[in-house]
């Protein structure tokens, strides 16, 4: 999908060094993949000790033998 942003040619240059890209596409394709990413982990994180799974570790591996 083709679409029109207005990215500052300073910000955009940096990324493309940090990043390693001649393309502009790529660099924003990777930039946003590795925001989502981030951001699901930080989501992952919150819930740590939130979630009580009641798993019997020693139960399951015996089960898996």
């Amino acid at each position: 999908m083709r679409t029109t942003l207005n990215i500052p040619l300073e910000l955009l240059k940096e990324a493309q060094d940090l990043l390693g890209f001649t393309s502009k596409t790529d660099t924003v394709i990777i930039s946003l993949k590795e925001l989502i990413r981030q951001k699901r982990i930080e989501e992952l994180k919150s819930l740590s000790g939130k979630i009580n799974l009641k798993i019997d570790i020693k139960k399951e591996r015996k089960r898996s033998k």
